[in-house]
């Protein structure tokens, strides 16, 4: 069983960045893809970004440019790098782990951690 747990949300002023880390208790990590989703209040759980287990990356069209995914493998984790935050960033964010290729639908992953909160005020 994976085990993922998410760190670094908070409260963060329109404009400003927070980076989030997903740990994994996987030892197979390096072969995974991971994911991070959101999901506002009242809102479906959205795709954010994903990093293949060769580091291909997809983003969504609403955080490219301003968000960035990367993995370390080594400690295995995955990071998400948020910068020029909107209040409409505000949301749980999860992250999400399957074998090996990416995927944008939060039905094609196998794991979830249980999130972290963002919250950008304006």
């Amino acid at each position: 069983q994976v085990q993922l747990v998410e760190s670094g949300g908070g409260l963060v002023q329109a404009g400003g960045s927070l980076r989030l880390s997903c740990a994994a208790s996987e030892r197979t990590f390096s072969s995974s893809a991971m994911g991070w989703f959101r999901q506002a209040p009242g809102k479906e759980r959205e795709f954010v970004a994903a990093i293949s287990w060769t580091s291909s990356i997809t983003y969504a069209d609403s955080v490219k440019g301003r968000f960035t995914i990367s993995r370390d493998n080594a400690k295995n984790t995955v990071y998400l790098q948020m910068n020029s935050l909107k209040p409409e960033d505000t949301a749980v964010y999860y992250c999400a782990a399957r074998y090996r290729r990416v995927a944008v639908s939060t039905s094609e992953y196998n794991y979830w951690g249980q999130g972290t909160q963002v919250t950008v005020s304006s």
